[in-house]
């Protein structure tokens, strides 16, 4: 019943119920995405071991792309895919570039390095600027930092929510492989009937 109900909002739905702090600064948001990975049991053969290893949580993971509303409402939740994957890999293969519109700004944090790939599709980038040749950053620079960083907090918050469900709080078995995404999925759904994030 839960993969029935639509998780990605209309453009209308979403400028409907933008907050006034993403209207003043980046009224264009579609969706803030990050990824974030679950613990997997390390499995015996070397070729999936290596292919499954994260080098961010020096252990062998499942890997997901998480994308929220303005508002705080997860709008978009992709399967899990081996823990190596890259950030801009995942985002090319989870679906989400077909849910863009051209206009559309997605917000995410400097690792995602997916500004060609949204330019397929007439959308652009938000991101925190990056260290200049100067060695340091302007005042204006500080202050697109901050300001993103305030934003973009929230889907991290709302990852949180789904890694509260206690099944995530030890090692998935790898027995459990065949059925962990749905139950991802399900744990991310659920999280909007939670009640407002922010």
């Amino acid at each position: 019943m839960l993969g029935s109900l639509p998780l990605w909002s209309s453009r209308a739905a979403i400028d409907e119920s933008m907050p006034q702090s993403f209207k003043d600064t980046y009224p264009k948001t579609r969706v803030i995405l990050d990824c974030t990975e679950i613990r997997v049991q390390t499995p015996s053969s070397k070729v999936l071991n290596s292919e499954t290893y994260s080098s961010y949580k020096s252990h062998t993971t499942f890997k997901s792309l998480v994308g929220i509303t303005p508002n705080g409402a997860i709008s978009f939740v992709s399967s899990l895919y081996t823990g190596s994957i890259s950030d801009k890999a995942i985002t090319e293969k989870s679906g989400i570039l077909d849910l863009l519109e051209p206009g559309d700004e997605v917000m995410a944090d400097k690792g995602f390095l997916i500004n060609d790939l949204l330019k397929t599709k007439q959308a652009s980038l938000v991101i925190p600027p990056f260290l200049g040749q100067k060695g340091k950053f302007s005042k204006d620079e500080v202050e697109k930092t901050h300001e993103i960083a305030r934003l973009r907090i929230h889907v991290e918050r709302a990852i949180r929510r789904i890694k509260e469900y206690h099944l995530f709080d030890k090692v998935i078995p790898l027995n459990m492989a065949s059925s962990i995404n749905q139950i991802w999925t399900v744990c991310a759904i659920l999280t909007n009937f939670r009640g407002p994030l922010f």
